[in-house]
């Protein structure tokens, strides 16, 4: 029985746990990918490079909080910079919207133009980004690193394996559920979000409904600001913060929009779970967890994975492959890729 609770304790602390957070912070970013994608129309390939300022921003501030002495105590000290880094992201999308994107939006540029310029965004981000932040890796964690930790798991309950659950972890699964809560309400029960969704869906006929244009616009690089910064973050406690790592995540990213139904948020919450349990199922080691259930006569010698670590890019482009063949529209229905 022991060896059973060994093994369960496991998929608990290496699979379960770490998929639901990775999950959440994937439907972070998602969100502002598919808001954008419904509401303006075009793939926002910065989307990534937007997640990296933010918490870039996040990062120094904090530094700065930190060198006077400002904390929250068990709590990161990210957490008061947090808004400091809300604005400043929302300062340069809409800075590049107004400079950039309003142009093509005004000119009805194809879509082909707006993926274009998308990438030539992106790229120019990422060179802001690394000049101004660096490239170094930085780690912004403070406060109470831990909840539970698996040395005190294991003394309480006399068992070989315990659950290990930071403090990262907790605050990345409330606050997710918090902003997506928020979201959810102002897009179904506000007057602003209403006419967000009705020129999603049909923008001639929402312009003669006398619904604003810009306001719109500015509304949704609010909110994907707010998105980007906050799921950036919580991705930059929970590891930490390198910028190059914020432009791997982009593929990610994009798999979780299209795998939910790109232009719909219920897709990119639920996509962001089907893509972050697969990627840690197929890439996990389970000599140990096999070892437990296993007679000792089979015991495992290997690492007893699917595969390796660094294929987790792999399993992503996997998933998107398989549904723009087979599901273009995604689990939910979203606008044809």
């Amino acid at each position: 029985m022991e060896d059973i609770l060994n093994s369960l304790i496991l998929l608990v602390n290496f699979i379960l746990i770490p998929g639901f957070v990775y999950g959440c912070q994937l439907a972070m970013g998602a969100l502002g990918i598919t808001l954008i994608y419904g509401v303006l129309r075009f793939a926002h390939f910065p989307h990534g490079e937007v997640m990296a300022l933010g918490t870039g921003i996040v990062v120094l501030t904090t530094y700065v909080f930190q060198a006077q002495g400002l904390s929250l105590g068990v709590l990161p000290t990210a957490l008061l910079a947090l808004p400091i880094g809300i604005i400043g992201t929302i300062a340069y999308v809409l800075l590049i919207d107004r400079c950039v994107y309003k142009y093509y939006r005004e000119k009805k540029a194809s879509t082909t133009t707006f993926l274009i310029v998308a990438i030539g965004v992106m790229f120019m981000s990422n060179g802001l980004v690394r000049f101004f932040i660096g490239p170094k890796d930085r780690n912004f964690q403070d406060g109470e690193r831990f909840i539970i930790h698996a040395n005190e798991f294991k003394e309480i309950f006399g068992l070989s394996e315990g659950i290990s659950f930071k403090t990262s972890q907790g605050l990345t699964i409330i606050i997710t559920l918090i902003s997506v809560s928020l979201l959810f309400w102002f897009l179904t029960y506000t007057r602003s979000g209403k006419s967000m969704r009705a020129y999603a869906d049909n923008e001639d006929l929402a312009l003669l409904s006398g619904i604003n244009p810009e306001k719109v616009v500015l509304m949704s690089w609010v909110i994907v600001a707010c998105l980007a910064t906050t799921g950036g973050t919580l991705y930059g406690l929970d590891k930490s913060y390198l910028p190059y790592s914020f432009y791997q995540i982009l593929l990610p990213l994009f798999a979780v929009a299209i795998v939910g139904g790109l232009g719909n948020p219920v897709g990119a919450l639920v996509g962001g779970f089907v893509v972050s349990y697969s990627e840690i199922i197929v890439t996990s080691a389970y000599k140990k967890f096999f070892n437990y259930i296993l007679p000792e006569s089979l015991e495992m010698s290997g690492l007893a994975q699917f595969l390796g670590t660094e294929y987790k890019l792999a399993v992503s482009v996997g998933i998107l492959v398989l549904v723009l063949i087979f599901k273009p529209q995604g689990i939910f229905k979203g606008r044809l890729v």
